[in-house]
């Protein structure tokens, strides 16, 4: 990584000095400052005749033939139910900001999922703000514009253009997504100055939340993220589409897994991650969730995402993964797979059980259940399973009616899915979990079972194996589509493709 110049901001304000690339002006003094260097810096200075050509000697690269987003309808039907709900009312949705990993380095950037709902776009510190007026709302973007040539932005600042990468014009914002674009430096003092009711999406933006303090309260603010979080159970065709490509990829990432299980088992579940996390990045944006890469009594911890651990011939491996896409949607798959590509005879056994449970949730899922209906499906069989295997006492209404599976079961048997991997979490439990499945949802049906090494409840044969088997299901008007099926889930089926793509 290239080390920074000196900067030529006030990095107190954030705002470049009108002084040029030498000075910058306090904040409300008009007083100058000197140039805040690096500590350990190379370049002590800039000098003017420095300064001077770099203001000059550049090409237009305005883009004048940009198309809206491919989403963009999308996107402002979502903003007109926004509007039709909180009527009266300013709305503010920040993407949130840059934060820090280490030092000078930041994590890489993901904008809030309300902003991106909303907007499509994906900037730090851009901010979405419905104004109210007599007939709605008047909707504005707020961005960075492009970085200033004149004060030395672009160069002399840790985010100018040519340290991070070129951004969008407002004027090209504009047209990219539909919506009237102006300059997010503005904002916060505007919003000092706003009267009337407000709202505004916490937990992304402190400085948007402190210029909105005297303003908002958690109770109001707390109803928007709910209406945007339970705005999302039902998913547009885009999404769905988006979704797919998600699954999709994640298909493939799956496929590379399996083809290079050997040099897992030569290193370490890191292979593993290394080689889906390598299909995320080259079809999408990321991975949607920390890989489980989960080998051996690895796959009996849930979220076993240290990925650290041996991969031996015999053993099972959890893989449990999925792509994101650049529209940041997520597929969210689990597959255990037998590492040589046979099933043992007791591995099977519980497979099967976990296939069945699987089976049963996946019949629950269609318009009109209840959403807990899949997951009570799945609960039984896996209960059953367990009363017939001798390791818990039946009846098996009791052992439901007490919770005794959980011991072995221990997770819910799906979540919502969508730009979160546990999608829609702010919604209501009445319109979720007590909810009633729609055409459009999205969700997971993932039964597993999980015999820890140290349980001494259960035969020594079974500790430390871990099943989970996890697909993502679209409820349809008539049932519905099983949007990863093209993974086989069958252990017969599984051992047969795995040694296809062996082969």
């Amino acid at each position: 990584m290239a080390e920074e110049l000196p900067t030529a901001f006030d990095e107190a304000a954030g705002t470049p000095g009108p002084e040029g690339p030498q000075a910058s002006a306090a904040p409300d003094t008009g007083e100058e400052e000197p140039v805040k260097q690096r500590k350990n810096g190379l370049y002590p200075g800039v000098s003017d005749e420095l300064a001077e050509n770099m203001k000059s000697g550049w090409a237009d690269t305005e883009l004048r033939d940009l198309e809206p987003i491919p989403q963009a309808a999308e996107t402002a039907a979502r903003r007109a139910a926004l509007s039709a709900r909180f009527p009266g009312e300013r709305l503010v949705i920040p993407a949130g900001n840059l934060k820090t990993r280490s030092n000078d380095t930041e994590y890489a950037f993901r904008a809030s999922v309300e902003y991106t709902y909303l907007t499509g776009n994906q900037t730090e510190d851009g901010v979405l703000v419905l104004e109210p007026t007599a007939n709605g709302h008047q909707e504005t973007i707020y961005l960075l514009p492009r970085s200033n040539r004149e004060n030395g932005e672009f160069w002399l600042d840790g985010q100018g253009e040519l340290w991070v990468g070129r951004r969008h014009s407002l004027t090209e914002a504009e047209k990219r997504y539909g919506i009237p674009a102006a300059d997010v430096r503005e904002l916060a003092g505007a919003l000092r100055e706003a009267t009337g009711p407000v709202r505004v999406v916490r937990g992304h933006d402190a400085g948007i939340e402190t210029a909105l303090t005297d303003k908002v309260t958690a109770e109001r603010d707390e109803e928007l993220r709910v209406f945007l979080s339970e705005a999302r159970l039902v998913k547009d065709a885009f999404e769905i589409g988006e979704l797919q490509k998600a699954v999709d990829s994640t298909t493939r990432g799956f496929e590379d897994v399996v083809k290079v299980l050997d040099k897992a088992e030569a290193t370490s579940e890191r292979y593993i991650e290394g080689t889906f996390f390598l299909r995320a990045r080259v079809e999408g944006n990321d991975v949607g969730y920390g890989s489980i890469c989960a080998a051996g009594p690895h796959a009996t911890t849930l979220h076993w995402v240290r990925n650290d651990g041996p991969v031996r011939s015999g053993d099972l491996l959890l893989l449990d993964a999925g792509v994101e896409t650049h529209t940041y949607y997520t597929a969210d798959i689990t597959r255990t797979l037998p590492i040589d590509g046979t099933y043992s005879t007791l591995q099977k056994k519980i497979y099967d059980a976990v296939y069945d449970a699987q089976e049963a949730g996946i019949s629950a899922v269609k318009p009109g259940a209840k959403y807990r209906d899949f997951h009570d499906a799945a609960q039984r069989v896996l209960a059953e399973r367990l009363v017939e295997w001798g390791l818990v006492e039946g009846p098996v209404e009791r052992v439901l009616e007490l919770g005794l599976q959980r011991r072995w079961t221990l997770h819910g048997t799906g979540h919502m899915l969508g730009l979160d991997v546990h999608d829609c979490a702010a919604a209501r439990t009445e319109t979720y979990v007590d909810g009633t499945l729609e055409p459009g949802m999205v969700l997971t049906v993932e039964p597993g079972l999980y015999f820890q090494a140290d349980d001494l409840t259960v035969p020594e044969e079974y500790r430390g194996i871990g099943v989970r088997i996890e697909d993502d299901i679209l409820v349809t008007e008539d049932g519905n589509r099983n949007l990863s099926a093209a993974l086989p889930r069958r252990s017969d089926e599984a051992e047969a493709w795995m040694a296809a793509l062996k082969g």
